[in-house]
């Protein structure tokens, strides 16, 4: 199951996608997830799957590797469906069955969050599968420029950002591998009650924050081995461009940010 998250990785394909400027998919990013949540007008949501669908058919990434990677995230977003179905009392009622009534509005309501959700896990791994740490790394820097005028450490927080998107999959791999050791020692997380399940995890976390900070120890002493000393001084080997691509992608955004302003009040 840690083995399908694809959050956090990078596939290198020659897209469109990938040879955009990080600096525009991060803005891409930020405007929708900021506008994405703030209409529910069909005619908003079905551009948002139009632009999502899109991205993702110009980033040339596999269907079956992003398929074989959410199914982990379609598990929560199913759940997190079933939630909004059988919590909001809203609307006609479509089904009555013994104790189980579904209302109109917590079908609609429970598509409505499950297709958002959706769209911004896609957007959001995205972002990881077409780029790279360091062009990542680059692109929240060269954003957060601004705040170096009150001192934030700009390259700092950027470069954290960045280690913290690359590790996931080591950390969700390296739990992998705890799990099926303790399994061939004949532990089992699956049986007894929701303590006992709960006390289970202990043979896991202990040994996966042990071996996370062994790792993030020799992080720190290869970084120091090749001299790095922060962000103050430094230059860059690459050089980032803007192109007419990252200005089309940044203004379509726009557009959809402001349908969702303009429907929100419809």
């Amino acid at each position: 199951m840690f083995d399908n998250v694809i959050i956090g990785q990078y596939v290198p394909r020659d897209s469109v996608i990938h040879k955009m400027d990080p600096r525009a998919k991060l803005l891409v990013l930020l405007i929708f997830i900021v506008f994405l949540f703030t209409s529910r007008h069909p005619v908003v949501l079905a551009f948002a799957v139009v632009l999502t669908g899109t991205a993702f058919l110009l980033s040339k990434i596999p269907v079956r590797y992003f398929i074989k990677g959410m199914r982990f995230i379609a598990i929560l977003i199913f759940f997190t469906f079933l939630l909004h179905l059988f919590m909001t009392r809203e609307g006609t009622i479509v089904v009555e069955w013994s104790w189980l009534t579904i209302y109109s509005g917590g079908l609609i309501e429970g598509s409505f969050i499950a297709l958002r959700l959706f769209l911004l896990i896609l957007m959001a791994s995205l972002l990881t599968l077409t780029t790279t740490p360091i062009d990542l790394t680059d692109g929240m820097e060269m954003l957060m420029k601004p705040l170096k005028i009150v001192r934030v450490p700009t390259h700092e927080l950027a470069l954290m950002m960045s280690i913290a998107l690359r590790f996931i999959p080591t950390l969700l791999g390296e739990t992998s591998k705890i799990v099926k050791a303790q399994m061939a020692r004949g532990a089992n997380f699956s049986k007894g009650s929701l303590w006992t399940r709960l006390k289970s995890l202990i043979p896991i976390l202990i040994p996966l924050f042990v071996q996370s900070f062994k790792r993030a120890e020799d992080l720190a002493i290869a970084m120091e081995a090749r001299g790095y000393g922060g962000g103050e001084g430094r230059t860059k080997f690459r050089l980032l461009s803007w192109r007419k691509m990252d200005s089309l992608a940044v203004g379509l955004f726009i557009v959809f940010a402001m349908l969702t302003v303009v429907f929100r009040f419809v």
